[in-house]
């Protein structure tokens, strides 16, 4: 996602008269919460202040005092920020359907606010669409780092020993940095605090059931929810899934063997398209050259002088598989390598900076003793990954967390969920970022409680790619109609615009916000 916690910044302050906004759009607050709901489902709940919001005044914007330790409820608390769409219908709704666009960094609200351009009419007609800014982003109380010392940041690419112990060093001390502007919030901000606040909003908002639908990382939400709290869920959607059971190398060779896959795909496609700029052309040839020719230095971006290494065209790359934006590409590859050289977009900060780490290295244990085993995997990452060098996903993640083994607090296990309705899974079959690896093994662990919808095209995002998509997941969250497990929606060959959330980027540029979403 691109630039998603930036959209929006200044909402941060909410109208005059807020209570007089809320009793005139008939808001409820937590106080007013369904007696029935609060006699029946003990547990903190607060009252949520609601306005409308800056951006579109059809929505409500909201903010709710959360506990930042849940083992301390009575203790600090942050600003957890939320949005509702109400249902256009409300003689017909059905309840409030969470969302969230995932990251780690991603804005919920700002999905909200856009999510009249993204669900059906049919969905929109009878749900509270509510989406939430997780702990530490966006609206919600931030996680605060020194930008300066991030610019320092040594490469996520080790080349020896020293330069691993200096990375290790560096996300230690900026971990210790960004804990010290942040304060006790930073050391919380993992999946299973996030899946606590959920619940919370829930009873808050006065609700028995709910409905959820998260993408990418924000399955991970969605899946912790239904071990903790599956007799609340009405519905749940993931789409794009994670895999919280990896280890190391099984989650840096997963990403890996999907990047390639995506840039197997992309070749067959400039070779079965005659609108490509390298069809009929050895296209793996041009890349490779391209690629040699930039670690040679013969490529300097015009407008800022900058030199284009291979990584960034790589990155440039994975992030077009996301759409996927192929015609762009192949453009972009055609012009290098006729040495007409295009402006590129100023390389960013892998996994965007400091929300990434804050969130990931709790959730995921995945230590490299010493730059022998970096070393080592990093290959067997490129032997999988022969075009890709592997995938930027995984290597970046798992550099990001080098010498903080010891944080993680959500460590990864085996997907138990027990006492949740059907949840239906949906993965594209040629997702760069979520393997389809991952929903396959995510659904076997979980078969009694979920069926897996694939999708046998490409991208990052299914619900939105295709009217087969789209109505198996309507009909399932609208009148619980579970698709047969093993349905498959077939590929709809890209037009060449980026597919996904209207106003919030799924595509190109994507990690700049987060990862993976």
């Amino acid at each position: 996602m691109i630039m998603l916690n930036k959209a929006g910044r200044g909402a941060r302050a909410v109208a005059v008269a807020v209570a007089v906004a809320a009793l005139v759009t008939g808001t409820a607050t937590g106080a007013a919460a369904e007696p029935r709901a609060r006699d029946h489902d003990p547990g903190y709940r607060a009252d949520i202040t609601w306005a409308p919001c800056p951006e579109a005044a059809d929505v409500d914007c909201g903010t709710i005092p959360m506990p930042v330790d849940w083992s301390d409820r009575d203790g600090e608390k942050f600003t957890l920020a939320l949005a509702r769409r109400k249902a256009t219908d409300p003689a017909s709704r059905l309840g409030v359907l969470f969302v969230n666009i995932g990251g780690p960094g991603g804005s919920g609200v700002d999905f909200a606010l856009v999510a009249n351009r993204y669900f059906s009419p049919e969905v929109r007609e009878r749900f509270d669409i509510v989406g939430v800014d997780p702990r530490g982003v966006g609206r919600s109380t931030e996680v605060v780092c020194s930008p300066e010392m991030l610019a320092r940041r040594p490469s996520l690419y080790p080349a020896n020993q020293a330069e691993f112990e200096r990375l290790a060093r560096f996300n230690r001390e900026f971990a210790d940095d960004c804990r010290a502007r942040t304060g006790p919030l930073y050391d919380n901000v993992d999946t299973r605090s996030v899946v606590e606040d959920l619940d919370a909003l829930r009873r808050s908002l006065g609700e028995r059931k709910i409905s959820y639908f998260g993408l990418s990382y924000s399955t991970l939400i969605g899946q912790q929810y239904a071990e903790r709290h599956g007799d609340h869920v009405r519905a749940m959607v993931l789409d794009s899934v994670m895999d919280h059971s990896l280890g190391t190398w099984g989650f840096v060779g997963t990403e890996a063997a999907a990047a390639e896959d995506s840039f197997d795909e992309f070749v067959a496609w400039c070779d079965r398209t005659e609108s490509c700029a390298l069809h009929g052309r050895d296209v793996r040839k041009v890349w490779h050259s391209v690629l040699r020719r930039a670690d040679r230095g013969e490529f300097t971006d015009p407008g800022s002088a900058t030199p284009i290494t291979s990584k960034m065209i790589r990155d440039r790359a994975f992030a077009d598989f996301y759409g996927p934006t192929w015609a762009p590409l192949a453009e972009y590859l055609f012009a290098l390598d006729d040495s007409a050289v295009p402006a590129t977009p100023t390389e960013e900060p892998p996994l965007a900076a400091h929300v990434f780490p804050a969130v990931f290295c709790l959730d995921w244990s995945l230590p490299v003793r010493d730059h022998r085993e970096f070393a080592a995997l990093t290959a067997w990452s490129g032997r999988i990954a022969p075009d890709m060098s592997g995938s930027p996903l995984g290597s970046e993640a798992v550099a990001a967390c080098i010498g903080r083994s010891g944080d993680t607090v959500n460590p990864q296990h085996p997907l138990r969920i027990t006492k949740a309705p059907k949840i239906l899974l949906l993965n594209a079959r040629h997702d760069p970022s979520t393997a389809y690896e991952w929903a396959v093994n995510a659904h076997r662990q979980s078969r009694k409680t979920t069926v897996l919808l694939t999708y046998d095209g490409w991208g990052h995002g299914v619900y939105d790619r295709s009217a087969c998509t789209r109505n198996a997941t309507d009909a399932y969250l609208i009148n619980l109609t579970v698709p047969r497990d093993g349905t498959r929606c077939a590929a709809v060959e890209p037009a060449g615009a980026t597919a996904g959330l209207a106003g919030v980027a799924t595509g190109p540029g994507a990690r700049s916000s987060g990862w993976p979403g």
